[in-house]
């Protein structure tokens, strides 16, 4: 081997001894941060959603495909609505992590059973669009009130069938609370809890006269009743005296036309009652996949609808659940920096390990000052170690009982071995003096041999 190349080797080495014990330690509180911190999300989450063909449905899917980019598999849990939402979200058996949830859902009297699953809190991601109350109702059965077969009012709705929504949805709390503000019992209309799809159903078959849901205007069946000929939307003409009762329900208004242009549908601007729905989380929920999720919202419904301006949501107001900090941090400066120029799990690891790192760094700085001078000791001790073999030959010479051919063989094998000493050149100097040091031994052997 060149002894270029064993002397780097040595340096090497060296470096790795000396500094191998204060690398394993770094790597060793690394490992403790990464375990405590847990930077790295889980795969897999399931988000409850609402019925089939409603528009939870739809938004769930559009999360799907968002997530799956950062290699998030989303499983959507179809959920009668809002009120089972918040039930699975509270049971520590359910495995639902995340839900839509709908304005006034978390305000209903639970009941007993569900008071005992209110263990694991909950937080909002924001409010992440309008659910208007959707009152359809046939135009024929209107007939029986006057000739123009429309309702004005909720309490012409006495003694008509209305479906009010399934049980487990938020939509039988929603219209309760109509009926109750125009002194209505629940016993005044004949009311159903269908399934949304068999109510429609039953709605166009003629079993219902009415039916209420509460549900985004992406909604199929939504957009399907609102073209369908014999079916009229109700209008809240007292929209804004009901939002000033209920602090989760807003005023909105469906512009002329936006259903359909060509058709004229709706025919005239319509005052409509919305609850805002949310995005409601475990407070558990891992903060990366909060975070993912809410610039997957943001993406999703920042660009406006029917009733909402663009950039209206999402939202950190109008929700009834306290705000998650990731949300908050994106409502208040947009996405991490990092993520701007990284891929996701690369920024995310950086982000969530930063302070770990900055509190690993100040505990190693001071340890890291021991490291040069214990290398240059490992270094220099190769050579001075000799030192003590030759002061050993020197005593034995001034001592004058050992033969002068013992001592020089003895200061031949030194040399020879001194002579193969592999050392960076930094340090050749020393090595240097240690050969001279050998040499003067030598000429003071030489001169009493001579003598």
């Amino acid at each position: 081997m060149p002894r270029v190349i064993r002397d780097t080797l040595i340096s090497v080495r060296e470096l790795a001894i000396t500094a191998g014990p204060f690398v394993l330690l770094a790597l060793a509180l690394l490992a403790v941060a990464y375990f405590v911190l847990k930077p790295t999300p889980p795969k897999r989450v399931v988000l409850a959603t609402g019925p089939d063909q409603g528009a939870y449905q739809a938004f769930g899917k559009r999360y799907q495909e968002e997530l799956r980019r950062h290699g998030i598999e989303v499983l959507l849990q179809a959920t009668p609505g809002s009120r089972q939402n918040l039930r699975l979200l509270r049971d520590p058996k359910s495995e639902v992590q995340i839900a839509f949830v709908q304005g006034g859902a978390g305000a209903a009297q639970p009941s007993a059973e569900e008071e005992k699953e209110e263990a694991i809190p909950l937080e909002s991601l924001g409010s992440i669009f309008y659910e208007p109350l959707w009152l359809f109702y046939r135009s024929e059965a209107a007939k029986k009130l006057n000739k123009e077969g429309v309702i004005g009012e909720i309490a012409q709705l006495r003694g008509l069938r209305i479906n009010v929504g399934a049980r487990g949805s938020g939509t039988p709390g929603v219209i309760g609370r109509v009926l109750r503000a125009n002194l209505m019992n629940r016993d005044d209309v004949q009311r159903s809890t269908l399934e949304l799809t068999a109510a429609v159903v039953a709605l166009l078959g003629g079993e219902l006269d009415g039916l209420a849901m509460v549900s985004a205007p992406e909604s199929q069946l939504v957009q399907m009743l609102m073209q369908t000929p014999g079916v009229r939307l109700y209008e809240f003409a007292q929209a804004e005296a009901y939002a000033r009762r209920y602090d989760f329900l807003s005023a909105v208004t469906l512009p002329r036309g936006v259903v359909d242009i060509s058709r004229n549908v709706p025919a005239e601007d319509m005052v409509m009652l919305a609850a805002t729905c949310s995005l409601v989380a475990r407070e558990d929920l891992h903060p990366a996949l909060a975070q993912l999720f809410v610039q997957a919202a943001n993406r999703i419904h920042s660009a406006g609808g029917w009733i909402s301006r663009p950039n209206q949501f999402p939202s950190a107001k109008g929700s009834e659940f306290p705000l998650a900090r990731e949300a908050e941090r994106f409502y208040r400066s947009g996405p991490p920096l990092l993520q701007r120029y990284l891929p996701f799990w690369a920024a995310n690891l950086v982000d969530r390990m930063f302070v770990a790192l900055i509190s690993i760094i100040a505990v190693l700085i001071p340890l890291a000052r021991v490291v040069p001078p214990l290398y240059e000791f490992r270094i220099r001790s190769r050579i001075f170690r000799w030192y003590r073999v030759l002061r050993q030959i020197e005593r034995d010479l001034a001592g004058g009982g050992t033969p002068a051919a013992e001592l020089l063989e003895r200061l031949n094998e030194l040399d020879g071995k001194v002579e193969r000493i592999a050392v960076p050149l930094s340090y050749a100097d020393e090595l240097y003096t240690l050969r001279s040091a050998i040499g003067l031994v030598r000429q003071r052997l030489d001169a009493r041999r001579a003598g």
